[in-house]
């Protein structure tokens, strides 16, 4: 089961636990995320391995695997179903609630895969020859546009048969949302392709020869809107849909709404750091340049100072990431991203202390404690 069909079905079972607790937080410092993150990740009780952490979790909303797949979307079982499904439309019928639950957590994942589907075309006027011949090069675009398309209007079918506008219009502006982060990503990537061109600056990394982007010169302010818009949206609003579906009122939704924004915050930024604290099997790997350790260290080097690491950690025309990952990492930007996953991890935990004890509300805990936790 995906990490966001799991978040928005433990959603619906905590909008369904009861009205949540009236609790009013002071906000806290950057200066203090750190402390706050180790004494949240302190409970004997709760799993420290992702894997358990999940499977514990899918217990409770009742199925393993992903439900919605292309073999779902056409299964004459599951069509007949959901016709039947539907004749509970204007009853309170408990049924219809919990279908409607897992309806959104099923068109949350077929947005998200959709984008990716369609993020997977690829720049035929950049090709080269050892990837392939240009006519299966275009078929695979043509695939992708469509099979892209085909999950995002049954996404979009999905919303229609939810019969809820606000619903609708959440997952809509998700959509617009995700649509404005990758335009901005394409953008700054297109921008630093023309810069490189006059320069007449060519990179090569160990995977291959090919162009290398620097790191764009955007502060943390700015790398958290675009990853907000990119990696968040879609389960903040898709959390903040789950609790209009269970009918709370707009206080709730917004604790659910920011619930699932810091929780895909903490979850980008721990996979931002992998290549940083994984074991040394993974030095020879690649890795983002724009991603939170390398965002958070150029902003405290300055911007001169990176571009000058950037040329130093070149060898022979080609990008050494062993060395650029040494030196990011006897920075302070690695140490910067894991307060900075720990503060959004709290702030996540933050918005489920409003909710009433739950197993749905502890398994969501659990999540945030396996991506905060470092050690």
């Amino acid at each position: 089961m995906s990490l966001r069909q799991l978040l928005l079905r433990l959603s619906g079972y905590l909008g369904a636990s009861g009205p949540p607790h009236r609790q009013w937080w002071c906000a806290r410092s950057l200066d203090s995320i750190s402390s706050v993150g180790s004494w949240r990740g302190r409970s004997s009780r709760t799993p420290a391995h992702w894997n358990q952490v999940v499977s514990e979790a899918e217990k409770i909303v009742g199925y393993p695997a992903s439900f919605m797949s292309l073999r779902c979307l056409l299964s004459d079982e599951l069509s007949n179903i959901a016709m039947q499904v539907r004749k509970l439309v204007g009853t309170q019928h408990p049924l219809l609630s919990t279908a409607s639950q897992r309806s959104l957590a099923e068109i949350t994942e077929l947005i998200h895969t959709a984008l990716l589907v369609h993020r997977g075309i690829v720049n035929l006027s950049e090709l080269q020859s050892s990837d392939g011949p240009l006519k299966d090069m275009q078929f695979g675009n043509k695939i992708a546009i469509l099979s892209g398309d085909f999950l995002l209007a049954n996404a979009c079918n999905g919303l229609a048969l939810l019969q809820n506008t606000k619903v609708s219009e959440l997952l809509a502006s998700a959509l617009m949302d995700l649509v404005q982060g990758v335009y901005r990503e394409n953008s700054a990537s297109a921008k630093a392709l023309l810069q490189r061109q006059e320069d007449h600056c060519r990179f090569q990394d160990n995977q291959g020869y090919i162009e290398h982007s620097i790191t764009d010169d955007i502060g943390v302010s700015t790398w958290k809107e675009q990853t907000f818009l990119s990696h968040c949206a879609l389960l903040a609003k898709s959390c903040q849909a789950a609790m209009e579906l269970a009918k709370h009122d707009a206080e709730v939704q917004d604790m659910a709404f920011q619930y699932g924004k810091h929780m895909a915050m903490s979850h980008k930024i721990n996979s931002d750091l992998q290549p940083f604290i994984k074991d040394k099997a993974s030095d020879s790997k690649t890795f983002n340049l724009n991603s939170a350790p390398v965002v958070l260290h150029q902003e405290f080097l300055g911007r001169d100072v990176w571009i000058k690491q950037i040329r130093e950690a070149q060898e022979k025309g080609r990008l050494n990431y062993t060395k650029l990952r040494e030196t990011i990492k006897a920075g302070k930007g690695v140490t910067s991203a894991i307060d900075l996953c720990r503060y959004h991890g709290n702030k996540a935990l933050e918005a489920l202390e409003s909710f009433p004890p739950s197993e749905a509300r502890s398994a969501l805990e659990n999540i945030v404690f396996a991506v905060t936790r470092f050690s």
